[in-house]
């Protein structure tokens, strides 16, 4: 647990380094995360455009492409933090998709204001963790928590003022708008994901057998799903499918044929807070191993018809990392075209996380299917 308490001095520093001339506790820290953000947008850690991010000697790298459907302007917007919160072994991730009328200024408030609020929150609770001696190893401190106890702690904080941020704010209508988030920290060999949505993440990883297959990390909360369902009735929402939208399921107030939100958790949507959309996340972790090679985030779009095996795949075959989420999406651009043509195109946007530096990859065996049956260019 070594790694625990050095991990804890580190940030301590950085946060000393930035700290701020007030003494006012939660808005300080945060202050210093916001210092945090500037400091890596200058350093060019920080990336919120289509591009590829790569430190020079870390493992990670990342590849970035959205593009807009045919419903207007582009809802969806992605952040990747290399050294997120100073830290040399971890890295941010994340897709965020809007809906409403004003769901693209909700998307990116949500995305601009979570890695410092996550960072501000996973200080705090580190620090409460080792209260009595920030030098002590995990096991001896009065408040046991795990890693990943402080991150599920650290991110359901952050949700909740994320999504309270947006109820009270003077330039953005989230009444009848609002966003999804998916995001990922990797710190060292875990990684922990938190998701508010129907936007998924898929790892690729080898199996026993050497081939390539994808492991689902996240669910998509859908308002069918028992759990969601029961909440939403538990609450006097409903949930039902539009006659021309057959398998289609969306949520509905009481009285009214409003909002009709095809997900049961998201940022803003105020309309429905209160008859069971909520925007706690679902949070968890994995262990990474050699035969973990990358991570796909993605919006709906994408999953709409694009199968999880079919994007590892596609991204696999990628022979140049940074073209790899231009290629899936283009790839989700054709299959629309196909399998839901006279529907206007969804927004598509995609991260790859790269979990290996490419001189370390171990080599992989992609299906035979596949490996005929598609040709890029």
């Amino acid at each position: 647990m070594g790694h625990f308490s050095s991990m804890f001095s580190g940030l301590a520093r950085s946060f000393s380094i930035k700290k701020v001339k007030n003494n006012n506790g939660t808005s300080d820290a945060r202050e210093a995360a916001d210092e945090m953000v500037k400091d890596a947008k200058k350093q060019e850690m920080i990336l919120k455009s289509c591009g590829y991010l790569y430190a020079e000697g870390s493992n990670n790298s990342a590849s970035v492409f959205s593009k807009r459907g045919q419903k207007g302007v582009n809802q969806d917007c992605a952040i990747v933090w290399e050294g997120f919160g100073c830290q040399e072994d971890m890295i941010f991730c994340g897709i965020f998709d809007g809906h409403g009328p004003w769901g693209h200024y909700v998307a990116k408030h949500v995305r601009n204001s979570m890695p410092s609020s996550l960072l501000c929150n996973w200080q705090k609770t580190l620090a409460q963790t080792t209260l009595l001696d920030p030098e002590q190893d995990l096991e001896g401190s009065k408040k046991q928590l795990s890693r990943f106890d402080i991150w599920k702690h650290s991110y359901l904080k952050t949700c909740a003022s994320v999504d309270q941020e947006l109820e009270h704010h003077r330039k953005i209508d989230s009444y009848n708008s609002g966003s999804t988030a998916i995001t990922i920290v990797r710190q060292g060999d875990v990684i922990y994901v938190s998701n508010v949505g129907d936007s998924r993440a898929v790892l690729a990883t080898t199996s026993d057998e050497g081939s390539l297959v994808a492991v689902q990390l996240t669910l998509d909360f859908k308002p069918n799903l028992p759990q969601e369902k029961e909440r939403i009735i538990g609450c006097n929402g409903r949930v039902f499918c539009m006659k021309d939208e057959p398998g289609v399921h969306r949520v509905w107030q009481p009285d009214t044929e409003a909002p009709g939100l095809a997900m049961s958790r998201a940022f803003g949507d105020y309309c429905i807070k209160e008859y069971g959309l909520v925007s706690v996340p679902e949070v968890t972790q994995r262990h990474i191993s050699a035969k973990d090679h990358f991570i796909i985030l993605a919006s709906d779009g994408i999953w709409d018809v694009i199968t999880n095996q079919e994007a590892i795949e596609i991204v696999s075959s990628t022979a140049e990392r940074p073209k790899a989420a231009k290629r899936l999406v283009e790839q989700a651009v054709r299959a629309w075209k196909k399998k839901r043509r006279g529907i206007a195109m969804d927004d598509m946007s995609v991260v790859c996380l790269f979990l290996h530096s490419s001189s370390s990859s171990p080599s992989l065996t992609l299906s035979q299917d596949f490996q005929h049956a598609t040709t890029f260019k």
